[in-house]
């Protein structure tokens, strides 16, 4: 199968820097799934699990945050603020912060607020859902 570049990076690290034959990437209206020869364009990375092909057939997975991700030329990079691997989460820390956003969304708060205690429920479920899928808790 065709392969291309694809490098992912985050605030904090480059979390993967080498050839992918299969990407999907979450977006705002469901997954995105790029192969090499993609068409150019720039698309939305949602707050979910990110997926890749790499070239031995591995697939790896990514709990990503919001960014965007560029197709130019069979190279895709993707550039998020967050993106660690399901089994570096700590599932305790996410389910405390999943009790901090539940209680920040019931107190009246601004609409940013609102709108950034959502984010951060959003994060900690995304990042709670990788975790049991890869203990097999489905």
């Amino acid at each position: 199968m065709s392969t291309f570049s694809l490098k992912i990076i985050s605030t904090d690290k480059v979390f993967y820097d080498g050839k992918c034959e299969y990407l999907v990437i979450p977006t705002i209206d469901g997954e995105k799934g790029i192969l090499a020869h993609h068409e150019n364009m720039v698309i939305a990375v949602e707050i979910g699990e990110l997926r890749f092909r790499k070239p031995d057939g591995e697939w790896v997975t990514a709990v990503v945050s919001k960014g965007f991700a560029e197709i130019v030329n069979n190279r895709a990079s993707v550039l998020v603020n967050t993106a660690e691997r399901p089994e570096d989460i700590d599932v305790k820390r996410a389910e405390e912060a999943k009790e901090r956003a539940e209680e920040q969304l019931r107190q009246k708060q601004s609409i940013q607020e609102y709108y950034l205690s959502q984010a951060s429920m959003a994060r900690a479920m995304t990042r709670l859902k990788a975790s049991r899928n890869r203990r097999g808790d489905i």
